[in-house]
Order: structure tokens, then sequence, then C-alpha cells
């Protein structure tokens, strides 16, 4: 682990600061043959080493970190974050921990999750460090994965603190030093082209002065990272929510509270959108809440219209069809064929099993026809069941808000993605400066893509400040070697 020296404290102030500075050995002879080091030589080497600084603990910072430092051993690298680390990994899923997506290993497939940056990120993005090298990282370092029906990945325990403690147990092993409780609030450079960035702790009175020649931006949705961007140029679209539930203004969703639908086709509907937008239709598990609906069908359309649920302050209209795979033609057949067979029994106690329904979702149908549970097949009237197969297939029902998806927040906006290359993940607009993770304007639907994101943009980020790092320290190891020699 490399030791930070303290500076004195300035006089008059109880504030303190430390550098991060690094250093390497200088070659005097031009026969590229060096003296042994005096102490004047061994301070010089530390301060010429290279250094990198990952502001955000996250998914992408962490990964980064890793990289960077197992392709450039000698790169002193620190991460800051203002929280704890990995704290979004730590309660993802459930506190399982929904690594990556295992059906869309295709790259230009994968994009197609990703409401912003689906044009983007259809190129080489994915390409270089996908979801099976995402599996096979975390495989060869001692967490065994496993892939659900649904396509997400989780660690075989069920359990988050797999992956956090790998994560973390890797970069302590490499040398990674990991400071949280404090936050960056300014990075600015230097005449000598390093950035200087100031760190505070808020718990107390303390301001530390970092050096670095790389520095990551990887905070998340942090108004940290934002300010960081545009303090060197970048513009930044304005975050909203993404990823959220609907409230629903309608008082008998109570009564099916705790429903499970395994597969409804739902469809978002928007006065601000006049055209038709694929996106906003989505098929897949629904739940109802005391609220109203939940569910990936629903998490997934809330990513797509995000920012039109925004700017229309979460009023919308949602169409329901809780049994896509069948016309409405054939539900009418099949609700008159029901009739006729089970004209003696009663409507409560019998219901069609091509539906899928449950008996409770049956009755709740019934109340809304105003049919007595009791009364027998026989009498009820073609127009009543022309009503059942009409409220299945297009079942309205009016968004009134939004409420949060657990204790995660997704957020679409950020720094867009043509201000950075994202071959390199380095900012167009300032050298030395990289960004990963959902400080960009990429945001995925639910199932794992979000953490994809983080951990490809990492990966990506980490290797090319490994390789920068590796490059300019080519010429003082060869001079080591010499003197070794």
């Amino acid at each position: 682990m490399p030791h930070w020296p303290w500076l004195q404290p300035a006089a008059a102030t109880a504030r303190r600061a430390t550098p991060f500075v690094l250093r390497r050995n200088k070659c005097f002879s031009p026969a590229s043959v060096c003296a042994s080091p005096s102490i004047h030589d061994r301070a010089q080497e530390e301060e010429e080493r290279k250094s990198l600084v990952v502001v955000g603990g996250g998914a992408a910072g962490v990964y980064a970190s890793i990289r960077a430092k197992t392709l450039a051993p000698h790169l002193n690298v620190l991460v800051i974050d203002k929280g704890k680390f990995l704290s979004k990994v730590k309660i993802s899923g459930g506190g399982r921990c929904n690594v990556t997506n295992g059906h869309h290993l295709e790259p230009s497939g994968l994009a197609r999750n990703y409401p912003r940056g689906h044009k983007e990120l259809r190129g080489s993005f994915f390409s270089t460090h996908g979801p099976q090298d995402t599996m096979h990282w975390f495989s060869d370092h001692g967490v065994e994965l496993k892939t659900e029906d649904d396509g997400r990945v989780f660690p075989v325990t069920d359990n988050s603190a797999s992956v956090v403690d790998c994560l973390l147990n890797e970069a302590r092993r490499l040398g990674v030093s990991l400071q949280a409780g404090k936050s960056v609030s300014s990075a600015s450079v230097s005449d000598s082209g390093k950035f200087v960035l100031k760190v505070e702790k808020r718990t107390v009175d303390f301001v530390d002065y970092v050096n670095a020649n790389y520095v990551l931006v990887a905070t998340g949705s942090s108004q940290q990272g934002y300010s960081i961007a545009t303090q060197h140029g970048h513009s930044i679209i304005a975050p909203v929510p993404s990823l959220f539930t609907f409230k629903i203004a309608d008082k008998r969703l109570s009564d099916l509270s705790g429903v499970t639908f395994t597969r409804v086709k739902a469809k978002l509907m928007l006065d601000g959108i006049q055209k038709s937008a694929p996106e906003l239709t989505q098929t897949g598990p629904m739940l109802v809440t005391h609220w109203g609906l939940s569910g990936p069908v629903v998490l997934r359309l809330s990513a797509w219209g995000a920012r039109e649920l925004y700017q229309e302050k979460y009023q919308a209209k949602l169409m329901v069809d809780f049994i896509p795979d069948i016309h409405i033609e054939d539900v009418k057949r099949i609700l008159f064929q029901h009739k006729d067979q089970h004209a003696k029994n009663k409507v409560n106690n019998s219901f069609p099993t091509e539906f899928g329904m449950v008996k409770r979702f049956w009755r709740f149908l019934l109340e809304q026809e105003s049919l007595d549970g009791d009364m027998h097949w026989a009498t009820i009237p073609k127009n009543h069941l022309n009503a059942i197969a009409l409220q299945l297939k297009q079942w309205m029902f009016e968004v009134v808000g939004k409420g949060q998806f657990k204790d995660e927040f997704v957020t679409a906006g950020g720094v867009p993605l043509s201000e950075i290359s994202l071959n390199t993940m380095e900012s167009k607009k300032q050298p030395n400066l990289f960004f990963a993770g959902e400080v960009l304007n990429v945001d995925g639907v639910t199932g794992g893509f979000n953490f994809q994101n983080a951990w490809t943009g990492g990966y990506i980020a980490g290797t090319s400040i490994g390789t920068l790092a590796s490059s300019s320290n080519l010429r003082p190891q060869a001079c080591l070697q010499l003197e070794a020699s």
C-alpha cells in the first residue's frame, strides 16, 4: 500500500493538505546506466511515478481501478468515495446483486436495452468487454454465478456481499488505496499539466489537495461528478428519474395488491408523444401493488419514457393486455364456450383456465361488471362476457405519479456521449480526464444492464489509463533493469 506523506498545515488554519505525489527514478548517464539511487533520487522517483485518482467508489470506479493497476502495477491508484464503497452493488437486486444479463450477448442486441445510449453503444463498446467477459472475470476471481430464466445473472450465494468482497479484496491485493467519506469538490489543472483535486471531508474541518496524472470520474448521478465535468468544459444533460413504478388512480387495485401476472403487454400513452414509439409498448411480468403497478414491464416503460413522463409530470395512460397471446375474438369465443359447458356452475367457482389468471383476479373482473359470483354461468348476459373480454385485452389505467424502485435510483442524463471517446472513455475536452458509468448519459432497463454499462466503461477506462501509464514508464523501468544487471 503506498504511503502518502503529510504536508505541514498552513499557518492560521485548522485545515491540512496532503499531496498525492508520485515519483520515478532518473537516469543521469547518457548510456542509460544508473548510479545507485540516493535519498534525493528516491524522492525524485516517488515524485515522478504516474498517478490515477478515481472519483467514485461504485461498480465502474472500482472495476476501473483494478484494471488500471493490473496493467500498470507501478501506477499509484487512489479511489475516493463520499459514502461507502460499492453501496449500490450491495443493495441491488434485493441484496442479491444482478451482475449482468446472460441472454443478450451480441453487442447490437445488448445495446437495444439502453434507452439512452442504444445508438452509440452499438459499435465496439460491448465488443471490448461484454457480459461474457464480466461473467468470466468474476468466475476467475472466485465468484460463482448463475443465470436465471429471464437472463439475470446472480452470484450462486444470492448475496451481493460475494461481489462486493471480491472487488474490494482484489483492489486491496493490487495495492489500490481506498478512501471513503470524502468528496472531490474541484479538479483543476496545474501549469505542469497535472490535475489538482480538492478533497473535503464533511465530518471534520478538513481539506486535502491531491495531485494526479489521470482522473476518472465515476460518480453515478451525483452532482459531484457533474461539477467536475463542467469545470472542464463539458455540458450536462439534466438528469431525470428512470426505472420507477407507476402510481395508479384506481382505488379498486388495492383489492389486487400482491397479484402477479407472468406475461402482460402494456402500452404507455403520453400526450406529448404524437407518433407511435415502439419502445413504449413492452411485454413481460407485472405486479399489482397497494399504490399501483410495478414489475419488469412497468420498469422498462418508465425507462423508455423517462424524459417524456418527467415533462408530463408523470401523468399518462397505460393500456394493459392481460392475455397478449390470445386474440380478442378468441377470448370471446372461449368465454361463450365456457358458458355453454358450465351453464349450471357458479361463475365464482369456474372460469376459463386458458387465460392463466388467478381466482382473485377473476372475481375482481366480475365485480367490475356488477356480476354476483354466486350466479350461474347460464344467466350471464352476452354483453357482459364481451365487456369482460374487452377488459382483459384493453384495460386502461390512469398514471398519476411515480414511485421509487426499492432503494435503487437510476437517472437518465449526465455527460453527453458525444463529448467522450467511447473506445477510450477519455474526455474530448480535457486530456487524461476519463468518465465511466452512470455519470454519462447512459441508462439501461432493468435486468443487469446498468451494471454491465459500469463494468464495460470501467474496463475500457482502466485499460486506457493503464496502457498510458505503462508506456510512459518504459524508459525508467529499462534504467532500473540495467542497474540490476
